[in-house]
């Protein structure tokens, strides 16, 4: 990473802090789109400058239906972050992937469908691509982070996002893992 980088990380269940991050402050940013999860914690990590944020609110108090997704992208823009790193615990719909294995996943499914999906609207007409919706450059430096530490990582793979706060179905299940979820 360069010194013009700012590293955002957005922490999922029960990540509220990041650890060893120093010279932080709790930072409340205002976003046109509404209130982001959180205030956002600045700081930084080894000389490298950070931005926090925990997706859910400290102490979890906003389920998943309940996160303002656009707020929180917004916020983290307007703090400077150039890089982000969504941190999520999950389940896996494939055996091979054994609890704590760290997965670098480059592809999603939206299985959402009460959520914006969308920056874009009335008077600002856009079209992105989301063919290569990760940026290679940052999953080389989450794995080569992994491998400093011995944690477990694996590059690739396809991240499944489903309305929350339920879980699927056990036919869901069956179909999202004959997807390659």
């Amino acid at each position: 990473m360069t010194t013009d980088t700012i590293i955002g990380v957005i922490g999922g269940s029960g990540v509220y802090d990041i650890e060893g991050l120093e010279n932080t402050r709790w930072q409340s940013v205002t976003s046109p789109f509404g209130d982001a999860s959180d205030d956002l914690m600045f700081g930084e990590l080894d000389g490298q400058a950070m931005v926090f944020l925990p997706r859910h609110g400290r102490g979890h108090k906003l389920p998943p239906n309940g996160v303002n997704y656009r707020a929180n992208i917004d916020a983290m823009k307007r703090s400077g972050v150039t890089d982000i790193i969504s941190v999520s615990a999950v389940g896996s719909f494939k055996e091979e992937l054994s609890p704590g294995t760290f997965v670098i996943a480059d592809q999603f499914i939206d299985r959402t469908i009460a959520r914006e999906k969308s920056f874009f609207g009335p008077g600002l007409v856009a079209h992105v691509s989301m063919a290569h919706p990760v940026c290679p450059r940052l999953g080389d430096a989450l794995e080569a982070a992994a491998k400093s530490v011995d944690v477990t990582a694996v590059r690739g793979g396809t991240y499944l996002a489903m309305e929350g706060p339920q879980f699927s179905t056990l036919a869901e299940s069956e179909l999202y893992r004959a997807w390659g979820c």
